[in-house]
């Protein structure tokens, strides 16, 4: 879907906007979401970052999902001008337009933002989202010349209700949202004055005050090893530079003797070198190290480029 496509939708007579979820969580559907909601939403990220009808956006990602319909929101409800990149791995090879106010992209494109900001292209904020930043990213926008931010939200809540700065393991909510810990020890959100409410989430968090929390993982994703509580994300954050680069993520396999244990998968058809295999397992504590490294010729991804965690439980 293109802009201009979702702006006709935006300003028909109905009172929603269907969108898809992203399938990271399970299978992909399509929700209704208040247009009321969305602009909500919307306005609290102008805000958030001062746009108004003199700011200019840019955005290369599909109006099919959340975030592209967001850019749009935004615009529509500030005046701001935007302008539509295109949707590929470089969408600002060829850009030497005016400085860009607000930029949202996917993880698959820092690095063509990166080069862009060497070559003197002005961008004054950007937003990650989509999945996670990985930790040699996170360094290099930390100290790259915008102010980049890592986005915590859900289709379900238009988009974002959180933003950390790159480099800063704290997220602070938007204006108007509010989060606490549900009785599961997951996160709470407050979404203020839009009809979603308080909504549940099936993320284990650390809430520091009623506006900053630490994303710690999916309770989904929890593996209970011998009564031990591991977070996958966790241990690849810890092995992410170890790894250099490799795509691999840690799952869960029924045990025996743990009930659970943790398994590192990597995408691949050859095992690892035994020296790489060594600095895992001295890039961990004992109780953390993966019990076996299973290799998989054929990962698979969501549509929004998020890689699926298969367990074999």
């Amino acid at each position: 879907m293109t802009l201009a496509e979702f702006y006709r939708q935006w300003t028909d007579s109905s009172p929603y906007i269907e969108a898809h979820t992203s399938g990271s969580t399970g299978e992909p559907k399509v929700i209704r979401l208040l247009k009321t909601d969305m602009e909500l939403s919307a306005r609290a990220t102008c805000r958030r970052f001062g746009i108004d009808s003199g700011s200019l956006l840019a955005t290369p990602l599909s109006a099919d999902y959340i975030a592209g319909k967001m850019m749009a929101v935004r615009q529509a409800v500030s005046g701001a001008r935007i302008v539509e990149l295109p949707r590929s791995r470089e969408p600002l090879s060829s850009y030497k337009g005016e400085p860009i106010d607000l930029l949202a992209i996917v993880p698959a494109q820092i690095q063509d933002l990166l080069d862009a900001l060497k070559r003197g292209v002005v961008i004054r904020n950007v937003i990650v989202g989509g999945a996670p930043v990985s930790p040699a990213d996170e360094v290099l926008l930390a100290d790259c010349g915008a102010a980049v931010y890592a986005t915590y939200g859900m289709t379900e809540t238009c988009s974002h209700i959180a933003l950390r700065p790159m480099g800063c393991d704290v997220y602070t909510t938007m204006p108007g949202m509010s989060v606490s810990v549900n009785p599961d020890g997951c996160l709470r959100i407050d979404t203020g004055a839009m009809s979603v409410g308080v909504l549940d989430t099936r993320d284990v968090c650390e809430v520091l005050s009623p506006v900053e929390f630490r994303w710690l993982g999916r309770m989904d994703n929890v593996i209970n090893s011998g009564g031990i509580k591991l977070h996958p994300e966790e241990i690849e954050r810890r092995l992410a530079e170890v790894m250099e680069g490799r795509v691999f993520y840690i799952t869960k396999r029924a045990s025996t003797l743990w009930g659970e244990e943790a398994v590192m998968v990597v995408a691949g058809d050859e095992e690892l070198p035994v020296e790489l295999s060594d600095r895992i397992r001295d890039a961990l504590p004992g109780y953390m190290r993966p019990k076996d490294i299973i290799c998989d010729p054929a990962p698979e991804y969501t549509a929004t480029g998020k890689l699926k965690r298969r367990s074999f439980v």
